[in-house]
């Protein structure tokens, strides 16, 4: 049985992600406790809000270190994808680095609401066990105003006014844009396939 452990950065949208987990069998703690993340077996970093008040949360907590040091798979949810990236423009904030790129507000052009909110279809680059049973063109739940460009970590993207990265990994770190709890049958399976890898 897997030991799913969400950490605490502060976001708003732990409790969905959690009920979530909860009708997969799965009841997941939520934890600023260095030793229970180490332990899990993996490791949920959720996250609505800004990308300073979530990279100020984990130093706070002496998270940083210990995120980036995990060997067990990870998923970053939301801002929790974003804070595995290098850099965003939100604030012009340091993240994690685990991901060699940057975040780039989305342009204010061509009608363009920002944030981006809504449902939208994704587009799969490449096979991976976490995208099983999820089809191209399945439609996930979006609310960011922030995108990751698409690179050599693109497991999906996504278009809104250009390609962005819907779905990430690099190493044992993997990311969702979208909000799994919010993307009905996607997100369910895309959370299912995580707890099996």
């Amino acid at each position: 049985m897997a030991n799913v452990v969400l950490i605490d950065a502060g976001g708003t949208n732990i409790g969905s992600v959690r009920y979530a987990l909860q009708r997969l069998g799965i009841d997941a703690p939520l934890s600023s406790d260095a030793d229970e993340i180490h332990a899990a077996t993996h490791v949920i970093l959720p996250g609505v809000g800004a990308a300073a008040p979530g990279m100020a949360r984990l130093r706070e907590s002496g998270l940083v270190d210990v995120v980036r040091g995990l060997t067990q798979p990870v998923l970053g949810v939301c801002l929790g994808m974003q804070l595995l990236f290098a850099h965003s423009e939100e604030s012009d904030t340091p993240c994690l680095g685990l991901i060699p790129a940057k975040l780039k507000l989305f342009p204010r052009t061509d009608g363009l609401r920002v944030p981006h909110m809504g449902w939208n279809s994704l587009r799969v680059a490449r096979q991976s066990p976490l995208l099983a049973g999820i089809e191209d063109g399945a439609f996930a739940y979006f609310v960011h105003s922030y995108a990751a460009p698409v690179g050599d970590y693109t497991l999906a993207s996504c278009d809104y006014g250009g390609a962005f990265s819907a779905v990430v990994r690099r190493d044992n770190f993997y990311g969702a844009q979208f909000h799994p709890e919010r993307s009905a049958a996607v997100g369910a399976k895309l959370l299912k396939n995580f707890i099996s890898l």
